[in-house]
């Protein structure tokens, strides 16, 4: 139905990539509980012939990351504002100031495999 198939494009617009289990029968995609997982291959296999998503296929799970033709495309779709992207092309914050480790990294002892004191002949 157009809902489920909304639900779907929103879903992979928000993540940037979705993976889809190889099991037409299984009763429910393992991210989205209530479609089924045939419905969410047919979508994406839609758009992967229109070159809107990658397809890679590994050990019976497709794995489908959105182009950026596909993303105008959604955005298109969904009516999004142009700044809304993906989370896979949003970079992350880092928890931590990068300079965290460096003023411990001068302390000269080590664990590493050196010889250090009282280590075999001397």
């Amino acid at each position: 139905s157009k809902k489920e198939r909304r639900q779907i494009l929103e879903h992979l617009f928000q993540e940037g990539v979705i993976c889809v289990k190889k099991d037409p029968r299984a009763c429910r995609h393992n991210e989205l509980e209530a479609i089924p997982n045939l419905h969410v291959m047919m979508v994406l296999r839609s758009l992967c012939s229109r070159a809107f998503v990658t397809e890679k296929f590994n050990w019976q799970w497709y794995y489908y990351m959105l182009t950026n033709e596909g993303i105008d495309y959604l955005r298109g779709v969904l009516n999004l504002p142009p700044q809304v992207m993906p989370s896979t092309l949003t970079k992350q914050r880092p928890t931590r100031p990068a300079l965290a480790g460096a003023d411990q990294a001068d302390r000269g002892e080590g664990k590493g495999w050196g010889k250090g004191k009282g280590k075999g002949k001397g």
